[in-house]
């Protein structure tokens, strides 16, 4: 009998808008006791750490609160990346076996910026703490128990491997976001929360700048729609704000089986390799492209001989099968742990065009890719 794998729901391809490398921040918490709620947003997976304690209990990867001991639950308030549609949900309970939180539930408002400024200003280590009073009826004034409701109050499962990774698809939920409240009831603990969804961006904003836009990027709006392979980094990492932490933080794939025994190059340099590796984005809108920035961060062993990027203009009629791709960016040679920047001289088209492809070659690791242009 052979054992069967879970199948993981579609909006893990989409954008990832809570975690701290994508701009998503914890505004305010109820309680910090055991781990702060921020460790919820981490990057990295949680790990579990026998014999490691803090001065107010046992050290948890994620966010835990005390067992709770008055009326009420326990909840936190979540800044996304940009102004999204919420399509799904990934709550992690991981080594959270006796102390995972029962049930939770997650509400969801658009807040302007004087609204947000109610939110009394949380301290960098949080650890140990509750809020105050004070700081409830501040809140009070937000009236965050009356948002939206994204999840209605749902039983969640304890932190073993079989277990722990608990995924919620938002169906019927158009109604964009900037800020979401986590409920957990009564009190303990989630080790990682990942919210996935579609960035909704200021068009009129990016045609009113006189600035280049990143065209590609996550939170103008850029989306990673398909590719070929993602062992060991999802390329919708090459989109993210700021550059990459680690060589985890970017898109790379496994080696290419098919790589000659013995390595060939042509007059320029480039390596004549039968394989390649691609990745599809939508643009934040339809524009036309200045600038190319292609950055090998963190990647030293492990980066693409070279790059290639192609672009098409679809309308509502077409789909990316009968995509006629233009190159953008010809075939040109990659260096370890750098920047790459590609002017307008270096560009074969420049558009206009909404959607890109990614193509490196043979195969390895690039931590993000900009294009800068004007949004038409």
């Amino acid at each position: 009998m052979t054992e069967q794998k879970s199948v993981e729901p579609a909006f893990l391809q989409l954008s990832e808008l809570a975690s701290e490398s994508s701009g998503g921040r914890i505004l305010f918490a109820t309680d910090d006791w055991f781990a702060p709620a921020e460790w919820m947003l981490k990057d990295s997976e949680p790990i579990f750490i026998a014999d490691k304690y803090t001065p107010y209990g046992k050290w948890m990867d994620g966010w835990e609160t005390r067992r709770k001991r008055i009326a009420g639950h326990d909840w936190c308030i979540v800044r996304l990346a940009a102004l999204s549609t919420i399509k799904g949900v990934l709550v992690d309970t991981a080594h959270f076996t006796g102390n995972y939180a029962p049930k939770f539930s997650m509400q969801g408002a658009k807040l302007s910026r004087s609204k947000e400024e109610l939110i009394p200003e949380r301290g960098r280590e949080m650890i140990g703490t509750a809020c105050s009073q004070k700081d409830l009826e501040a809140m009070a004034d937000l009236g965050s128990e009356d948002w939206m409701t994204v999840i209605g109050m749902t039983q969640l499962k304890p932190g073993y491997d079989a277990t722990r990774k608990q995924y919620f698809n938002i169906d019927g939920c158009n109604e964009p976001f900037t800020h979401l409240r986590v409920n957990i009831f009564p009190d303990g603990g989630i080790a990682r929360l990942r919210v996935f969804g579609e960035v909704q961006p200021d068009i009129k904003a990016m045609l009113s700048g006189s600035n280049l836009i990143d065209l590609l990027g996550m939170l103008n709006g850029g989306q990673c729609l398909s590719f070929s392979n993602a062992h060991y980094g999802h390329p919708r990492n090459l989109i993210k704000p700021n550059r990459g932490v680690n060589m985890g933080d970017g898109w790379e794939t496994a080696r290419r089986l098919d790589r000659p025994p013995v390595l060939k190059t042509d007059k320029q340099g480039i390596l004549q390799v039968p394989g390649c590796e691609w990745a599809i984005f939508r643009l934040c809108s339809k524009g036309t492209v200045e600038k190319i920035v292609v950055d090998t961060n963190h990647f030293k062993g492990n980066f693409p001989d070279n790059v290639k990027i192609e672009a098409t203009l679809l309308d509502a009629n077409r789909t990316l099968q009968s995509a006629q791709w233009r190159v953008l960016l010809d075939s040109s040679k990659l260096a370890a742990h750098q920047e790459h920047i590609f002017q307008e001289e270096k560009l074969q088209f420049r558009g206009p065009c909404n959607h890109i492809r990614i193509t490196m070659s043979p195969d390895g690791g690039i931590s993000r890719v900009r294009l800068f242009g004007r949004v038409l």
